[in-house]
């Protein structure tokens, strides 16, 4: 059992700077889980179950309809920001911007909503900056996906506290060119694979990004090299050499259609697909995601990059990231939250579910 306990009848600035401190970097979720879990069976009005680091707490009211308010509660390595520091209206820290100050304020909103007009699923997870096979919500889906229904799914990433819905897809492939191997004093005895790649590179500089409107949303998307390489030793033409890119691409490409479009791209060259996960569509068409977005306000934007939000949309949930925090500050050193986002998504969740 976590020797942290956490005080839900905190506010929710407070509650961040709680979570902050307890060290959560990825595949060390345990102590976190525990607080959070011993905290959630403390509220009454909650069924609480716990599969590895991750925590479910679901309300059973009868509601005509079930929302997931879901959010990660691993961060990247520790770089000289913890602990916690509050001051002139932002908290510092790390995961305060990614995604510690969305848990709390899904927490409060556990803690304080006993009787919601929707019926309630929250969602604390392990392992979403990792590699996939270890993240908590794809396990959760997998094992118990009955956990996971719902009509509509809110994911607490950090959004500057308003509404980006949808997101892009994302695919790395390598592309390979092949040549065969000589002394580089006497090269034209063989043919070097790293000069080969020149062309796939002038494609990559020539590229020009989709852009397509979904919803109303414009998408923007991208394929840029992310590594190149090549070579055995200093005086050997190289036989092989492998750029790897990465494919960004809107939602209303399917992960099959968008292989088809990197293959086309590179034709000529040996295309492997090495990971992939599929973007999800805004959904803002939907009844539950209208009036959620109606009650926000402000502008709804596109979610540029990957996020949770995607698994939900493979289960047929429409989902949007709504969070506190500057998306861009993810992962910096001086990762930090303003304490008017904190307090606004908790205000407009709790009007949401109170109306």
């Amino acid at each position: 059992m976590s020797t942290h306990q956490l005080n839900l009848t905190a506010d929710a600035v407070s509650l961040t700077r709680q979570l902050v401190d307890i060290e959560s970097v990825s595949l060390q979720e345990q102590e976190i889980a525990d607080a959070v879990e011993h905290a959630l069976r403390g509220l009454g009005h909650l069924e609480v179950a716990r599969h590895g680091n991750n925590v479910v707490a679901r309300t059973h009211l009868g509601r005509a309809e079930r929302v997931v308010i879901a959010g990660h509660l691993d961060t990247v390595p520790v770089n000289d920001n913890l602990p916690s520091r509050l001051a002139d209206g932002v908290l510092h820290g790390l995961g305060s911007c990614d995604m510690k100050g969305g848990d709390a304020v899904l927490l409060r909103i556990a803690a304080t909503l006993a009787e919601p007009n929707r019926d309630l699923t929250f969602i604390l997870y392990e392992a979403e900056e990792i590699a996939a096979e270890h993240n908590g919500l794809r396990r959760l889906a997998e094992s118990h996906p009955e956990l996971l229904a719902a009509d509509f799914a809110i994911l607490m990433e950090p959004s500057n506290a308003s509404i980006e819905a949808g997101c892009q897809g994302t695919m790395r492939v390598e592309v390979r060119t092949t040549g065969e191997r000589a002394h580089t004093a006497r090269a034209w005895r063989g043919v070097n694979a790293i000069h080969k790649a020149g062309p796939v590179l002038r494609r990559l500089e020539d590229y020009v990004p989709r852009r397509p409107v979904i919803d109303g949303l414009e998408y923007h998307e991208g394929l840029n090299a992310v590594a190149i390489r090549g070579g055995i030793a200093g005086n050997v033409l190289p036989d092989e050499c492998v750029v790897e890119v990465n494919f960004r691409f809107a939602p209303d490409r399917s992960e099959a259609a968008a292989a088809d479009f990197v293959r086309e791209f590179f034709e000529g060259y040996d295309v492997t697909v090495t990971d992939s996960a599929p973007g999800a569509l805004p959904g803002l068409d939907l009844p539950a995601a209208k009036a959620f977005a109606d009650l926000v306000g402000g502008e709804v934007n596109p979610k540029f990059g990957w996020t949770d939000v995607a698994r939900f949309s493979a289960l047929g949930i429409p989902a949007v990231n709504f969070g506190p925090g500057d998306p861009m500050l993810a992962h910096k050193q001086e990762e930090h939250v303003p304490v008017e986002h904190i307090e606004r998504c908790e205000q407009v969740l709790t009007k949401w579910l109170t109306a």
